[in-house]
């Protein structure tokens, strides 16, 4: 009983979607979707499958790529496959433009991504269990 306890804790720590209320945040004319976490020191943009006229993911997409700016710049790449990729000097900085902010306690979701934000910093997960934790204090990927 206490290991299955123990397992459903860290479940639920990993993966405090289902609590969250989801936003609605509309995409652009080429189908991505940006948003920043209310701190305006996190930001995601949301690429589908096939990319944009300017911009094509590695693996073709989809794909979830999130950027911090303090206390140094990372970016966080998460596609339908594997595990989230950590980039700890990215050439390109170009984080957190004017987007619509993930409010705290609310989830966001496309493809198959789905992100939470809160106070303690943004949580996002891929269908196949990968994912990652992004904050000012700390960064995980899974």
């Amino acid at each position: 009983m206490h290991v299955r306890a123990a397992a459903t804790l860290v479940l639920l720590a990993w993966h405090p979607l289902a609590q969250a209320a989801e936003q609605n945040i509309p995409a652009g004319t080429e189908g991505q979707i940006e948003f920043n976490t209310p701190s305006g020191n996190i930001g995601c943009i949301y690429t589908p499958k096939g990319g944009t006229s300017t911009y094509e993911p590695q693996d073709g997409g989809p794909e979830l790529s999130c950027s911090r700016v303090a206390p140094s710049y990372v970016t966080i790449i998460l596609g339908p496959k594997g595990p989230a990729t950590l980039i700890k000097s990215p050439g390109e900085q170009s984080c957190c433009s004017d987007a619509t902010k993930l409010a705290y306690g609310k989830s966001w979701s496309a493809g198959p991504f789905s992100c939470e934000s809160s106070t303690k910093g943004l949580t996002c997960t891929a269908t196949n269990g990968h994912g990652f934790f992004i904050s000012k204090a700390k960064v995980t990927v899974k």
